[in-house]
């Protein structure tokens, strides 16, 4: 049981999970082209297509039947010579900009891309604006007066 139990945590730990695994069964043999370069680039191009029944997989990770259809679509596209983005424009204008798993950077888009940015900023302002209050909420420090050093010296010798 122990041996499972480590063989279970290496596999995860390593990263071989079912979503790992699942491209690889996602594709059927009767999909792939017989042009190695033309798979290659039908592969890239289906890893960066999102599955629109799954959502957040690729059509390359999908076993749905939209995603067999996408992926044949983009092996066809490309064996009648059409480059990878005139492929990607092509589903972009059948299927909206949704298909592309990440969203190309467009006026549209802009803002997608930036608010993580933003709000790196926001928050690094938020922070310097707090400690620059505090540090102004602090009275000076004023030193002890003669007669609060005798007393304090007093105190710590235990006379």
């Amino acid at each position: 049981m122990r041996i499972l139990l480590l063989i279970a945590a290496l596999t995860l730990g390593l990263g071989f999970t079912p979503a790992t695994f699942n491209s690889a069964w996602a594709v059927n043999p009767s999909e792939v082209l017989s042009d190695p370069v033309l798979e290659k680039r039908a592969r890239g191009l289906s890893a960066g297509l999102r599955c629109m029944v799954c959502q957040n997989q690729s059509i390359d990770d999908s076993d749905a039947d939209l995603a067999r259809d996408l992926r044949v679509l983009v092996r066809e596209r490309l064996v009648q010579g059409d480059t990878d983005d005139q492929v990607l424009d092509y589903l972009v204008a059948r299927y909206g900009e949704f298909v592309l798993l990440k969203p190309r950077l467009e006026k549209r888009t802009v803002l997608l891309w930036g608010f993580p940015v933003l709000m790196l900023l926001g928050g690094a302002g938020f922070i310097w604006l707090t400690r620059r209050k505090a540090n102004r909420s602090q009275p000076p420090i004023v030193p002890l007066s003669e007669a609060e050093k005798k007393r304090l010296e007093h105190l710590l010798d235990g006379k």
